[in-house]
Parts: structure tokens; sequence; C-alpha cells
């Protein structure tokens, strides 16, 4: 038998997509799923309203099983950036492009400082080890933020390079954060995969603080020569030799641009506009 924890969701998504094909009907005009569940897209042809759901992560399996079991999938679905748009093109060829959005009064600009500033959650896939490495290399102090999700990651690989001007300083609060990013002369983002999106780009970006990361997955959208500079992935000696330039930056520009691209507004204006669309 499944896990209980899967079953538990499991039922829980079952009830949700009965209730709104039975008695919640008339109460909503727009169902918007975030979920990476497949029950919202594989029952959405039992629903009268509209069915909107967005793309958050790569293909996954039971996602693309329940959009192929359909021979006309009736889901609008959006996509949080132009790459995660083509991974799911196969299956899902006409994904709205919808970029996530931060509250940037929730991440406000400021005038930086000489520190570099690494943040998210301490797991392989974000590499936060080649941040510290690019920061030896570049003789820049760097501070490291996040939850550790790895531990053993975090002790082989994170921890030997502490010292030297590179610091571990803990899962900070929101606010603590911010200060902390904002106090930055620069941001490194240094994935080992292909981020989807990559909210925390938008978050220095918001805090008037350039970014300076590899060039992988959604990045490229994100970051413009006006915010940030992107070295080949995996590269830590690029990326090394970017950061001056990076910290240069004009961080005025870096604040419009995560205003004009990533804010809250521009995400929710996008998607009153499709809700509006869809049920007019």
């Amino acid at each position: 038998m499944p896990a209980a924890d899967w079953m538990a969701e499991h039922h829980a998504y079952l009830r949700l997509m009965l209730y709104l094909a039975g008695d919640g009907e008339g109460r909503f005009d727009v169902v918007h799923n975030n979920s990476l569940h497949h029950l919202p897209v594989a029952m959405a042809p039992s629903l009268r309203l509209p069915v909107v759901t967005t793309l958050h992560t790569p293909p996954t399996p039971w996602l693309e099983s329940a959009v192929q079991a359909q021979d006309h999938c009736t889901v609008t679905f959006t996509a949080v950036s132009a790459h995660t748009a083509e991974a799911w093109r196969a299956d899902v060829p006409a994904a709205r492009i919808i970029r996530n959005g931060i509250n940037t009064a929730r991440w406000p600009v400021s005038p930086g400082g000489d520190h570099l500033v690494w943040s998210g959650r301490i797991v392989p896939e974000k590499g936060p080890h080649l941040a510290a490495e690019a920061a030896h290399s570049a003789g820049r102090t760097l501070r490291i933020a996040g939850p550790i999700g790895d531990r053993r990651y975090f002790t082989e690989y994170v921890e030997p390079l502490l010292g030297g001007g590179v610091e571990y300083v803990g899962h900070l609060a929101r606010r603590e954060l911010a200060r902390l990013v904002g106090g930055a002369a620069a941001a490194l983002v240094t994935p080992c995969w292909d981020e989807p999106y990559g909210l925390v780009v938008a978050e220095a970006l918001s805090c008037g603080t350039p970014v300076c990361g590899f060039d992988r997955g959604a990045l490229a959208e994100i970051v413009t020569p006006d915010c940030g500079r992107l070295a080949p992935a995996g590269d830590v000696s690029a990326l090394a030799a970017l950061i001056s330039e990076t910290a240069a930056l004009d961080r005025g520009a870096t604040r419009r641009r995560a205003e004009d691209f990533c804010s809250l507004d521009a995400m929710t204006d996008r998607y009153t506009g499709l809700y509006e669309e869809l049920v007019g």
C-alpha cells in the first residue's frame, strides 16, 4: 500500500475536486491549481469552470500522466519561466509564461556593502560550496544563509570551506535575510540544476543587490546586463572573475528590474488578466 502521507494527500485532493464538481460549483469563477498533484489536472474535465495550472517544476511522472491520459486536456497551463515552458512542451505545447513575483516592499532597496551573500536551501542542487570557492578565489567575504536541507552535504562540502572570510550565518527570518541581502555588494547564485525560476534572484534584485550567477535554467530570463552577470554553468573561476564587475552595477537599475519584471504586482496583473479572459 502507498505510504499514509501519500494517501492522506490523495484523499484531500480527491475530496476537493469532488466538491468543486458538485456543491462548490457555483461559488467560484476559476480554479487556480499551484500544486504538483495529478488529480486537479486529471479531474479538471469534471468541472464546469475553468482550471488554471501553473507549472513550477520540470516535468514529473504523475503530472505528465494526468495530461497524457486525456485526448483533450481542458486545463489552461501557465509556466513560471520560458525555460519551464520549454521543458513541458512535449505534453503542454501552449503554456503561457507568467513569472513568479515577490512583494518588493518586503525586500526593500538598500545601499549595499562589502560582503557577498548566498541565500537558499543548503542542498547539493543549489551549490553553495561553489559560491564559497568563488569567494575564496576572488578574495571576498561571503555570508551564507539558509536552512540546512542536507546535513551530510553541508558537513562534507560546505563546512570545510568556512573561515577565511566565508561564514554560515544560519537560517534567518525574512526581515533579517532582507537586511543581509540588501547589505551585500552582490548575491552569488550557483545552481547545479536547471532552476525553473529562481526566487532568490528576484529577492536580491528587489534589494538593489546585483546578481552574479551561473547561466542555468531560467536565470538568464531574469538577469540582464543592467542587474547582473552570468558565468557558464559550473565555472567557478569565471564566476569569481565576474564578482567585482557585478558589484559595480547600479543598484537603482537593479531595483527597477525587480519592480518591472518580477514584482508581485506584475505577476498578479498577468494572472487577473488571464482569469478575466477565461470567464469573459
